[in-house]
């Protein structure tokens, strides 16, 4: 074969032997497409023959396989390009009976590691259609891909170690109740590990692969370093972090605390505008909708079906038309304006410094439990519960913030994910984009 080293600098194969060069004009046999395709017959070197391809091991021949085969590799200007080889089976001591290893594919893929680096390092750069359209593979296909990718790459770095600070949250990937559970590490801000589900059994597993990961000279399980943790007051959580790493710091997540205080809120609002609406002059008949007649809501109903946005929002953040409105609820409503003021305090606590919060928090509670608001004397017993991950919270100056803009990036990725079969090719697709490694273009360093 003459320019045999100029055919493997474009093929991009290593410990490669090239036996010949054709171009295949007849694209009966060849999955997808039509035109001519280009064939490179290729055999590894005879160092590198006789491997299992899944364990690299040495292995006595077994049989021919399925003869030979092709991977789809990088095109070259406007053509696609395959290698072709033969395929024999070796019998590991390990795998028995199994594919020997070749130096330029991944085992069990249909397209070259060139190839899969390239899908893999364009699905964290590019849309769905451009990634299809211009490697001219199916979608499904680049969900296979980047798992394999980042199998690849989750092999070669432990992205365990130095873990001490962790935040732990769940996000819905698919309609159905379908959650994800994300372990995100504070310090570097990495996605660090994910799987589907958001139960103790999911969070077990994540305690089961760190203490896994433990290098074989460290008699003390990874699960014991870590000294502060992060996350919602859901009870999965708390009685799995308390029994698999009892000494660490748990802090609960200022967002989640103050959304109760605003769930409260919204309780409340919800009973007045009811009692409003069924007070005289509350609604009036307004034509009909369906054969029904339509009844619209007057006066302080009106006022106080419109008034959600103006409760929710920081007074920092309100309009001259939302301040207005809260002016009328403090007029109008002493009981929902009382609901407004003790989610304000509450949310103020997290800005107090460390020192002044277990007082303030106290007084809250206090307030809280003789404001005759049942929605916020439940949740001062909530709040209770959880003292002290809250002024742990504050004390540590931890939150969910960072697990927060990991998931804002997850969802992002889920929309772009849609189609995949399962959720791993999912995860490995968010791994590759949050988790720190990145994959690179063949040919670069």
């Amino acid at each position: 074969m003459r320019n045999a080293t100029l055919w493997r600098a474009l093929l991009g194969v290593e410990q490669t032997v090239i036996e010949d060069i054709d171009l295949d004009e007849d694209s009966a046999g060849r999955p997808g497409g039509e035109g001519s395709v280009v064939v490179a017959c290729v055999r590894p070197l005879r160092s590198s023959r006789g491997r299992c391809g899944r364990c690299g091991r040495r292995s006595p021949w077994f049989d021919r396989g399925e003869g030979r085969r092709r991977w789809r590799t990088l095109d070259l200007g406007v053509l696609e390009v395959y290698l072709e080889a033969d395929s024999p089976r070796v019998d590991c001591a390990v795998h028995g009976p199994t594919v020997r290893q070749v130096p330029w594919a991944r085992h069990g893929a249909g397209h070259t590691r060139a190839f899969d680096d390239q899908v893999a390092w364009l699905a964290t750069q590019c849309s769905k259609r451009a990634i299809t359209e211009l490697m001219r593979i199916a979608w499904r296909t680049v969900g296979s891909i980047i798992t394999r990718v980042w199998a690849d790459i989750d092999s070669a770095h432990d992205r365990f170690a130095g873990l001490r600070r962790i935040g732990i949250d769940e996000i819905s990937y698919k309609r159905g109740f379908k959650y994800l559970t994300v372990v995100v590490d504070h310090d570097t801000g990495r996605l660090v590990w994910a799987a589907p589900g958001r139960d103790q059994a999911t969070l077990h597993r994540f305690f089961d692969a760190l203490d896994d990961s433990t290098p074989p000279e460290d008699p003390t399980p990874r699960s014991a370093a870590i000294t502060h943790l992060s996350a919602d007051g859901a009870d999965w959580i708390s009685v799995v972090t308390a029994q698999r790493c009892p000494r660490a710091v748990r802090c609960a997540d200022a967002f989640h605390v103050v959304r109760w205080a605003t769930e409260a809120l919204d309780a409340v609002r919800r009973e007045a505008w009811n009692t409003a609406r069924r007070a005289a002059g509350g609604t009036r008949r307004d034509g009909h909708a369906h054969g029904q007649p339509r009844l619209i809501a007057t006066g302080h109903a009106r006022v106080l079906k419109r008034a959600r946005w103006a409760l929710w929002k920081n007074p920092e953040n309100l309009t001259t038309r939302q301040r207005a409105k809260l002016d009328w609820i403090a007029k109008h409503d002493r009981r929902l304006h009382r609901a407004y003021l003790l989610k304000e305090g509450l949310r103020l606590i997290f800005q107090l410094d460390p020192a002044e919060a277990p007082h303030a928090l106290n007084r809250w509670l206090a307030w809280a439990a003789r404001s005759q608001l049942p929605p916020f004397i439940t949740l001062a017993r909530r709040i209770r519960r959880h003292r002290a991950s809250i002024l742990a919270a504050i004390d540590h100056n931890l939150s969910n913030g960072r697990i927060e803009s990991v998931n804002t990036k997850i969802r992002l990725i889920t929309r772009i994910a849609f189609g995949f079969r399962s959720p791993d090719a999912l995860i490995a697709l968010a791994m590759l984009n949050l988790g720190g490694h990145r994959p690179s273009l063949p040919g670069r360093t």
